[in-house]
């Protein structure tokens, strides 16, 4: 490549870099449907020239935000099992759980959506990127569960509990949410006491 084609390359890395961040820093106020292009390159000192060469519309610009986080989010989901052949998930270790480091490392974009109307959108598309995932990468011995409910009902609740931990301002540490999960995994009941009242166990 030439100098040229490096500066320019550098260019668009940096323009798509200041638009993103302003799209961003507009739905931390208002509405991403409230928001209109020329607020963004504005807002990213660029102009309606520049954001056209990079993206046909504002939900081109919103996609690319969601699509290189979610390719973030996958790395991290699949780093328990990507070096092994049989993925022992009673062995898993909290220390291998690199989930709740992503989410930690990329908090305040994660905290905007949690807050805008997007929210939706972002964790359907998480949902529908991971269940990809988990469906080709993943299979499992058991013949008597339907595999994609099993994939459903464990995706609908890490994802629950991601959400609760990004809504809750990140109460808890990265790694207390990794020991947690772990634990919440491996844990099997078979039994719960009732605090109804005038409940008997005769």
């Amino acid at each position: 490549m030439t100098d040229k084609g490096k500066k320019t390359d550098r260019r668009i890395v940096r323009s798509r870099a200041a638009l993103r961040h302003a799209l961003l820093t507009l739905m931390a106020d208002k509405p991403f449907k409230a928001i209109s292009i020329t607020e963004i390159v504005e807002l990213a000192n660029y102009n309606r020239g520049t954001f056209y060469s990079n993206y046909e519309s504002k939900d081109a610009l919103l996609d690319d935000i969601i699509s290189d986080l979610i390719e973030k989010l996958l790395l991290s989901f699949r780093a328990p099992y990507e070096k092994v052949e049989f993925f022992h998930v009673d062995q898993l270790k909290a220390h291998s759980v690199m989930l709740f480091e992503h989410i930690y490392v990329h908090s305040a974009i994660y905290t905007v959506f949690m807050k805008s109307d997007m929210l939706m959108a972002l964790r359907e598309k998480m949902f529908i990127a991971l269940k990809k995932i988990s469906t080709e990468e993943l299979v499992y011995t058991r013949k008597d569960i339907d595999e994609e409910l099993l994939i459903i009902y464990s995706l609908n609740a890490l994802l629950g509990l991601i959400f609760h931990w990004v809504e809750s301002g990140f109460k808890h540490s990265p790694a207390y949410m990794q020991e947690q999960l772990v634990k919440i995994i491996n844990y099997h009941p078979t039994v719960a006491k009732t605090a109804i009242k005038g409940s008997s166990l005769s």
